[in-house]
C-alpha cells in the first residue's frame, strides 16, 4: 500500500511553500514573495507521530485567470487534490478571507476529500488573533493559526491530518529505486519526456524557457523496474542568471544531479552539442554520475544516409570527456525509443555499481604493463605494485605505485582504458587514485 499523500493548496503567496519547507525539515521548495514562483508540484517525504507520509507542495491556485502559466498550474493542483488522502488549505490571517479563497474551498469541497484549514502567518504567540473567526465562513471546519515563519502551531496542524490517515498496514520499503534526473539546457524537452513516460500531465510543459523551476520527482514502476525520475529546471548559462528565482533553479538542478544515480542527459537533436550542453554533461561528469545522452526531437530532424552516425561521432567529438555514455535518439513526442531509456538506465546503474575483485584487477593490470611498459624519467621507471577497488558510484580503483610524479596522465588513461575493455563499465565515470610509498591513509 502506498503513503498517505498530504496536498497543501491555496491561493498564490500565502506562504505554502514556506509551510511546506516547515513541515518536510528541508529547504527544497523556492520561497520568494513573488506569486507564481512555485509552479510544478514539488514532493517530499514527511514524518510526525510515528507515521510516514508524503507532502506536494503546489503552485497558487487562481480560480479565474487568462495567463496560460496559472491554468497549468492549476491544473496540477488539481491533480494533487485527487492524489492527496488529505489537503492543506492555506489562507493568510493578515488578508482575510478573499474571493479567491472561498472559490479554492468551494472547489476542494466539490472533491469530497478531508480538508484541514490553516490560516498562516499568524507570527504572534499567546491571545489567538479574532481575524481568525472570519475563517469559519469557508465552511471547512476549525480553522488552525500556523507560522511558518515560526513554526507555532503546525504540529497541531499536522495532528490534524493524521486523524484521516488510514490505519498503518504492515508494508516491505524497497530501496532498488534508480534515482534518474533528467537535465539539460532550457526547451530541450524533459518535462516532456517525463509526461510521455509517465502518461499524465504530471509536469507542466510549456514552449516558454524557465517553465520548470523546482525540482520534481515522480516515481515509475514497470517491467524494467522502479525508477523515481526527476524534472529539474534547464540550465542556462550564468551570464543568463539573473534574477534570483533562476538562481534558486540552477542550484536546484545541481541538488537533483547530487542525489541521482543516474544523469539522462537530454540535448536537442536540431541544434546538436552546444557550448550549455557541454558544461551541462560536465556538471554530472565531474559528480562521478553514471550518464546516458539523449538525443530528443530525432523526429524534426532532416535525414539522410548515415545522419545518426555523424549525430554519433559529432556527441563523441565534442562530450569526448564522457565517451564512456551511451547515446539514444528518441522523440519525446511521438514516443520513439523511449522504452530503451529504462533499459540504459537499468543497465548503466548495474556497471556504476559493479564491484571487481583485487585478483582480476591485477590479473589486468599485469597484462597492460607487458603490453605497454611503465613510463620512466631520468633512468627511473614507473613500477605498479598492485590495484583494488574501494568504492562504487561511481568505480573508484586505488593503485599503489613507487612514485606519483612518473605516473603520467596518459598511462593513467591508459590503464583506465584497458579496465574498460575487459570490465565494460559502460555508462559510468572511473576514479583513480595513485599512491605512493609513504602516503598516510
Amino acid at each position: 500500500m502506498s503513503k498517505p499523500l498530504v496536498a497543501i493548496v491555496g491561493r498564490p503567496n500565502v506562504g505554502k511553500s514556506m509551510l511546506f519547507n516547515r513541515l518536510v525539515g528541508q529547504r527544497l521548495s523556492i520561497v520568494e514573495d513573488t506569486p507564481g514562483v512555485t509552479r510544478d508540484r514539488l514532493y517530499a517525504q514527511c514524518e510526525w507521530c510515528g507515521r510516514t507520509f508524503d507532502m506536494v507542495d503546489t503552485g497558487g491556485i487562481e480560480p479565474t485567470t487568462d495567463s496560460e502559466i496559472l491554468l497549468f498550474m492549476r491544473e496540477q493542483a488539481q491533480i494533487a487534490i485527487n492524489a492527496a488522502t488529505v489537503i492543506i488549505l492555506v489562507a493568510d490571517i493578515h488578508t482575510g478571507v478573499t474571493a479567491a479563497d472561498k472559490d479554492v474551498a468551494n472547489m476542494l469541497l466539490r472533491s469530497k476529500k478531508p480538508v484541514v484549514l490553516a490560516v498562516n502567518k499568524a507570527d504572534s504567540t499567546g491571545a489567538v488573533d479574532p481575524a481568525i473567526y472570519e475563517f469559519y465562513s469557508l465552511g471547512l471546519g476549525d480553522p488552525i493559526a500556523v507560522s511558518a515563519v515560526h513554526g507555532h502551531g503546525t504540529g497541531d496542524l499536522l495532528d490534524e491530518c493524521l486523524k484521516y490517515f488510514p490505519p498503518i498496514e504492515e508494508e516491505e520499503e524497497e530501496d532498488d529505486t534508480i534515482k534518474v534526473a533528467v537535465i539539460g539546457k532550457p526547451n530541450v524537452g524533459k518535462s516532456s519526456l517525463i509526461n510521455a513516460i509517465l502518461g499524465e500531465k504530471r509536469v507542466i510543459v510549456s514552449d516558454m524557457a524557465g517553465t520548470t523551476r523546482d525540482a520534481v520527482d515522480s516515481l515509475v514502476e514497470n517491467k524494467y523496474g522502479r525508477y523515481t525520475f526527476i524534472d529539474t529546471a534547464g540550465i542556462r548559462r550564468k551570464s543568463k542568471v539573473d534574477d534570483r528565482v533562476e538562481k534558486f533553479s540552477v542550484m536546484r538542478a545541481q541538488m537533483a544531479i547530487e542525489r541521482a544515480d543516474v544523469c539522462v542527459i537530454m540535448i536537442d537533436g536540431r541544434d546538436g552539442v552546444t557550448d550549455q550542453d557541454t558544461k551541462i554533461a560536465g556538471l554530472a561528469h565531474e559528480a562521478g554520475k553514471a550518464s546516458i545522452i539523449v538525443v530528443n526531437k530525432w523526429d524534426l530532424v532532416e535525414k539522410e544516409t548515415g545522419t545518426m552516425e555523424k549525430m554519433r561521432k559529432d556527441i563523441m567529438r565534442d562530450l569526448s570527456f564522457m565517451s564512456y555514455a551511451p547515446i539514444l535518439f528518441i522523440s519525446a513526442v511521438t514516443g520513439q525509443r523511449i522504452d530503451r531509456i529504462f533499459e540504459l538506465v537499468t543497465f548503466v546503474n548495474d556497471q556504476t555499481s559493479m564491484r571487481i575483485t583485487t585478483g582480476m584487477l591485477n590479473n589486468v593490470l599485469t597484462d597492460a604493463q607487458a603490453r605497454v611498459q611503465p613510463p620512466t624519467d631520468k633512468g627511473r621507471r614507473l613500477k605498479i605494485y598492485y590495484m583494488t577497488q574501494t568504492g562504487i558510484k561511481p568505480p573508484n580503483f586505488v593503485i599503489f605505485c613507487n612514485s606519483r610524479e612518473l605516473f603520467h596522465f596518459s598511462y593513467q588513461r591508459y590503464i583506465e582504458n584497458q579496465i574498460r575493455a575487459v570490465f565494460g563499465l559502460e555508462g559510468t565515470p572511473i576514479n583513480l587514485v595513485i599512491r605512493q610509498k609513504g602516503d598516510s591513509e
